[in-house]
């Protein structure tokens, strides 16, 4: 099966020449990534999702990135309890569009690396190499449990996670009846057709927080999703610098990543009131306590300051940045983000469908006549 030939740079850059790459974050799951009781809140539906990539596609956008998510998380709203399976919500979305990159979030332990790396290639075909992987270990036990998985401590984790990816990239080497053999996993007479389309495989990001996460992704990754510190720009660019130096200390350039939520309105007042009515009136606190609970947070494991600053944290985008304001202040932040050494940002917004296109006619013209955006 002959196809042209994509390099591999191409792949990283989501096939773009944009200084900042900006993708949307969250849109397969019901609320997105806002924890919140407003009724316009998003729907997750796949015809919202499907009309969403043809606009993001066309405004520019460059990438669409899933959660792997299998469980909701309950509260008043039963928050993200209907998700759409990754691999194929992104052969709908790249088969609906013709340039934005659509990834994949997959649950190393959970899929086994042969039918991983097919349904990828499916993907991958579907979308003419527009396809991308974020490769994700999990840390939600009732998932695991859910599918009868022992989640493993997190140095076993990550080794797991390295014998899965080797055996996917396997599985797409020119390599026929290969077998594999590690720790973990164990694979005889590998065959797997057809191969990455254009020759080169897709774009591969990870955001693990763990120092075993972080080791990972610069072994192996392209791209690494990291926070943001928005109280300090110094603090941002240092922890940037920090894991672009270890990946060369490796031979490898590694772009980084962070996530944001978006609240841009025309003046900064009705941004701080609407993103006030979302967040802190209106959020389905329920379920962001469930969500501490399942990460064991609690005022008994972490005192009451810092236990009232997860539950702020957690109802905000479930932990993103926060961007605040008017389309100017909106895009000085992302400008100050990119001269932090940020490659670029997954954004969300409440209501993906309401709020892309202020942003795309506001927001993006103002990124042009900075220099970040083609």
């Amino acid at each position: 099966m002959t196809t042209p030939a994509i390099p591999q740079s191409a792949r990283n850059a989501m096939h773009g020449a944009n200084k900042l790459t900006i993708g949307l974050f969250g849109a397969n799951c019901s609320s997105g990534r806002a924890v919140t009781l407003v009724p316009e809140r998003w729907s997750g539906d796949m015809q919202d999702c499907l009309e969403l990539v043809d606009m993001a596609d066309q405004g520019g956008i460059d990438f669409m990135l899933p959660i792997g998510r299998w469980k909701g998380y309950g509260g008043d709203t039963d928050y993200q309890g209907s998700t759409y399976e990754t691999i194929t919500w992104a052969c709908g979305l790249l088969g609906a569009s013709r340039r934005i990159t659509v990834f994949g979030t997959v649950h190393a332990p959970l899929f086994n690396p042969i039918v991983a790396a097919k349904m990828m290639m499916t993907a991958d075909h579907i979308g003419k190499g527009r396809f991308g992987l974020n490769i994700v270990c999990g840390w939600n036990e009732d998932e695991f449990d859910m599918f009868g998985v022992t989640q493993r401590d997190h140095e076993r984790r990550y080794e797991y996670a390295q014998e899965w990816w080797d055996a996917v990239q396997l599985a797409w080497s020119d390599k026929q009846n290969a077998d594999y053999a590690g720790s973990h996993i164990n694979l005889k007479g590998v065959r797997a057709k057809p191969k990455p389309y254009g020759g080169s495989r897709p774009v591969m990001m990870n955001a693990g927080a763990s120092t075993n996460g972080r080791n990972f992704a610069i072994r192996n990754c392209d791209a690494f999703f990291t926070r943001a510190d928005r109280d300090s720009l110094d603090e941002s660019k240092s922890r940037v610098a920090g894991v672009k130096q270890q990946a060369r200390a490796l031979g490898r350039e590694l772009d980084v990543y962070t996530v944001g939520v978006v609240t841009c309105r025309p003046t900064k007042k009705e941004a701080d009131d609407y993103y006030r009515h979302t967040v802190i009136e209106n959020a389905d606190w329920n379920a962001v306590d469930g969500i501490l609970k399942k990460k064991n947070i609690s005022i008994e494991s972490v005192g009451e300051q810092e236990f009232w600053r997860h539950r702020k944290h957690y109802a905000n985008g479930m932990g993103g940045y926060p961007l605040v304001g008017t389309p100017d202040q909106i895009a000085d932040e992302l400008a100050d983000l990119s001269a932090a050494g940020l490659r670029g940002i997954a954004i969300s917004f409440v209501n993906y469908l309401d709020e892309l296109p202020y942003f795309l006619q506001e927001v993006i013209p103002r990124l042009q006549k900075k220099g970040l955006r083609t």
